[in-house]
């Protein structure tokens, strides 16, 4: 016998890039920080349309004009028109929702004869388990059971609202709750009308993100369940293992199980708008299994973002890849059933984790070529999509595409497929080739990073919106942005910085304007209003100050002018006789250092001069895990929020190393004024040694996506972590065979360590056949 190689699948497309994330740092901030900047092609221009939302996830642009967009933490919002300032809120779902880590409320669709047809359609994460009452967690995850230990089980809704006027009337109807979910992210992702009136809907496998998953996870803790989801062959409770194992993540190919339901996880699904159920036509749909009826597409990780071809009933799929690989999917038929492979491939290739691991169902795709679908479009974690000066490597997530049809921009896009990467921060177009379809040969940067390292914020939909052009909602700060063409001469940016925005009478503030920019490079011309009352030409230059002497709130405004004529105004808010709070996390100290499952507790407090010290309502507290590819390639998730409140207590996740907590504290004086302090924690972290008797062969599937390498390695994990281990069986080596017989540890051959406090050797003991 020899060793199963490195399977690939057929494919006619090459394959790209990847990606990086912002590193965060400590730092004391007051008040809102400047917009970023970026790079487009020549004529475009990047815009925030609307704002002042809280983590938004999903727009949608109803046939009337009005705009709905949907928060992260189950309320939606509609504006009138781009123009409009203050939103009405439609519905507030935030106790049905799970508002934690990448859980939330995720997709939402309008169906194309709205207002006529009263409905919108909602996609979210529910606060309890299939059939379960919410709220369970509150929005939280304590320890036990631990987010990514034993996992806080909840589901996903699909539910349909009515709307009169700009409101919600009646009550919620629930079309499907399903999806089991053990791990905090792989949540559900869009729900979109097709060009057939059904309605399409995604989402991800609900498994552990940070190892290898088939259902072995669970029972940690005392009390706690291993298999909390009761995917065959075992029942909840019974932690599954290879060869047979068929939970996990391996609920994206649920639909292939030899016995048991099918699940919707890892799924896109198409539905009948008014029951939930399959629709005719479906793959499946001659089932007795009412989840498989639904089912046109599957073997996907976590399909955060899809869309259709315009004029077609192609679906696109955006599809969050592990540690390697962003895929772009494409259903060409909802009719005919198309296996994307995860978790058995990412990318093009095995994924060497789960083809470590042994597991039947994956070995039977391997030995079956054609049995999946390749990827239409890939792009690799180590390098750009697109090379320029800035572009980025390193973490990655596609979180937006969208098919630009025609409008006002340059007649090469028509056809193109926009796509956007929330980690990397950047929008990319695929313009299309001589067959109409997006060339992958054909990538253009679309936002990119400029000189500063300003880019296109963190893009998590993508939509085409009035005028044709392309908008994204920006989730971390809080705004939809448009971006428009002209081929005209075009206005110039204004920005500017004033320093200190707030303080005692008289203030004298620093202004600066050195920010401002033109996209062709055309000089400026500045001008002030620094007393906020309208008039400008107070100063003119790139800098100025000016001394407040009176008590109050201050406009200061720039204008700034090219020499064709066209300008750009923007202000600042300036607060004089008045002090922004100082803000203090008490404790834990920055030295702490953690351990998988600890409980961080924490205080704080802050005070003001003008109102003294402040009480504990005018506090909020926000939780942030920084994943990192290197040590300062991070990016952030969200955890947790606690607000109102001088202190609390958290419980440290389980996470792949690199890796590190921020703790923020804000705090909001009588009159809005607002400062943030934020606290970095490391992890305490320990070596993990693997050794094999004989030496030099190989082991996979450990920690997290790792391919196979040579014993003896070692590893850095995070004290307490989770981190699964393969000895793959039969190994060549030396023109001989050879076969695992045991570890050092007594586990066996595919088993999960858990990261002592002391740095260990592990060892694979093989026999010569």
């Amino acid at each position: 016998m020899v060793r199963l190689g490195f399977a690939t699948r057929r494919r006619g497309l090459v394959s790209a890039v990847a990606a990086m994330l912002l590193g965060a740092a400590l730092l004391t901030q007051v008040g809102p920080g400047p917009a970023g900047a970026s790079t487009l092609p020549t004529g475009f221009r990047d815009s925030v349309v609307l704002s002042g939302l809280t983590n938004p996830t999903v727009l949608q642009f109803a046939p009337d004009g009005r705009i709905f967009v949907g928060q992260k933490n189950g309320v939606i919002k509609v504006f009138q028109s781009l123009t409009d300032t203050n939103p009405v809120t439609v519905a507030d779902l935030r106790t049905q929702v799970n508002d934690y880590w990448d859980r939330g409320l995720l997709g939402f669709a309008i169906p194309p004869n709205f207002p006529a047809n009263p409905f919108v359609y909602v996609l979210y994460a529910y606060e309890a388990p299939i059939g379960g009452t919410a709220p369970t967690w509150n929005d939280a995850c304590p320890t036990p059971p631990g987010p990514t230990t034993d996992g806080c089980l909840v589901s996903a809704r699909l539910s349909r609202l009515q709307i009169s006027g700009n409101v919600m009337t009646g009550s919620e109807q629930v079309l499907i709750n399903d999806w089991c979910q053990q791990y905090p992210s792989h949540s559900v992702g869009t729900l979109l009308f097709g060009r057939d009136g059904y309605l399409y809907a995604s989402a991800g496998d609900g498994a552990s993100f940070n190892n290898v998953d088939y259902g072995q996870y669970g029972a940690t803790y005392a009390g706690d369940q291993a298999n909390p989801c009761g995917d065959p062959p075992g029942a909840v409770g019974t932690a599954l293992s290879p060869p047979g194992a068929q939970g996990g993540a391996l609920r994206s190919q649920s639909v292939r199980r030899p016995t048991g339901p099918a699940t919707l996880d890892g799924a896109i699904l198409r539905l009948d708008p008014a029951t939930g159920a399959g629709v005719p036509g479906n793959p499946f749909f001659s089932s007795t299994d009412p989840n498989a009826r639904r089912i046109v597409s599957y073997g996907v990780r976590n399909p955060f973002r899809m869309t259709q071809r315009p004029g077609t009933d192609e679906l696109w799929v955006g599809d969050v890849g592990w540690g390697a690989w962003e895929e772009i999917n494409r259903v060409v038929s909802p009719t005919t059933a198309t296996n994307f492979g995860w978790p058995c491939y990412e990318g093009s290739g095995a994924q060497s984790g789960y083809q470590g691991a042994g597991l039947t169902s994956c070995q039977s795709l391997y030995s079956t070529p054609g049995s999946v679908v390749a990827p239409y479009y890939a792009y690799n974690h180590n390098a750009c999509v697109v090379n320029y000066t800035g572009c980025r490597t390193g973490g990655s997530s596609i979180t937006g595409i969208a098919f630009y049809q025609s409008g006002s921009y340059p007649a090469q896009y028509n056809g193109a497929l926009f796509f956007a990467d929330h980690s990397r921060n950047e929008i990319w177009a695929m313009l299309p080739g001589t067959n109409g379809l997006p060339d992958p040969a054909r990538l253009q940067s679309f936002v990119g990073v400029d000189a500063a390292g300003g880019a296109a914020g963190h893009p998590v939909d993508l939509k085409i919106g009035p005028g044709g052009d392309l908008f994204y909602v920006d989730m971390e700060n809080g705004s939809v942005h448009r971006i428009t063409f002209t081929a005209a001469n075009q206005a110039p940016n204004a920005a500017f910085t004033a320093n200190p925005a707030s303080g005692a009478v008289p203030l004298t503030v620093n202004f600066d304007g050195t920010s401002s920019s033109d996209p062709e490079g055309r000089p400026l011309t500045h001008s002030w209003d620094l007393n906020g009352d309208g008039t400008f030409g107070d100063a003119t230059g790139t800098t100025t100050s000016y001394t407040y002497s009176s008590s109050g709130v201050y406009h200061p405004a720039l204008r700034v002018t090219d020499d064709q004529g066209a300008s750009d105004t923007t202000s600042v808010t300036v607060t004089a006789g008045n002090t922004a709070p100082t803000v203090v996390i008490d404790s834990p100290a920055a030295s702490l250092t953690w351990k998988v499952g600890d409980p961080i507790p924490f205080t704080g407090h802050a005070t003001d001069v003008q109102d003294g010290t402040l009480p504990a309502s005018s506090l909020s507290w926000a939780v942030n895990m920084n994943h990192c590819i290197t040590p300062t390639d991070c990016h952030a998730h969200a955890l947790q929020t606690f607000n109102g409140v001088a202190g609390g207590s958290f419980t440290a996740p389980d996470h792949a190393y690199p890796c590190w907590i921020e703790l923020t504290l804000t705090a909001r004086d009588s009159t809005g004024l607002t400062s943030t302090t934020s606290l970095r924690l490391n992890p305490r972290t320990v070596v993990l040694t693997f050794k094999t008797t004989p030496g030099g062969l190989n082991l996979t599937n450990l920690v997290v996506n790792e391919a196979p390498r040579s014993t003896p390695f070692s590893v850095t994990v995070v004290v307490g972590s989770a981190n699964s281990v393969s000895a793959p069986s039969p190994q060549p080596f030396n023109k001989s065979t050879y076969l695992f017989t045991s570890w050092s540890d007594g586990g066996p051959q595919s088993h999960t360590i858990t990261a002592p406090a002391v740095n260990t050797t592990y060892t694979a003991t093989y026999r010569k056949r």
